[in-house]
């Protein structure tokens, strides 16, 4: 699988309105047949910046993705919200979901 971590650092006046801002591009991402997942969490220690999760089937996936209509539509409206150019993890895992932490086990819980 593709998996991508990406930080976006939002202007203040945008950072609350962010999840809304995304929706549109959220919502029509997770519906990609090759989409894994596509999480945001926003930053305990800055208000200011959102991590977004995500995961793709394959390389395959992963261009059909940046070639679709929502992506070229948020390369339009995503960057008027942020105070920088978003940073990213970009790398290609052999595996297809999540692994447990071991090392945290939880036992009789997963």
């Amino acid at each position: 699988m593709i998996f991508i971590t990406a930080k976006f650092r939002v202007l203040p006046d945008s950072a609350d309105r962010w999840p809304e801002i995304t929706g549109e591009f959220t919502r029509a991402t997770r519906a990609e047949p090759g989409c894994l997942w596509f999480d945001w969490s926003r930053s305990i220690e800055d208000p200011t910046e959102y991590v977004l999760v995500e995961a793709f089937r394959d390389g395959d996936a992963g261009a059909a993705h940046v070639q679709s209509d929502h992506f070229k539509k948020a390369q339009e409206t995503l960057p008027p919200h942020l105070a920088a150019t978003p940073r990213i993890v970009n790398v290609t895992v052999p595996q297809d979901d999540w692994s447990l932490l071991g090392e945290m086990a939880v036992p009789g819980r997963d």
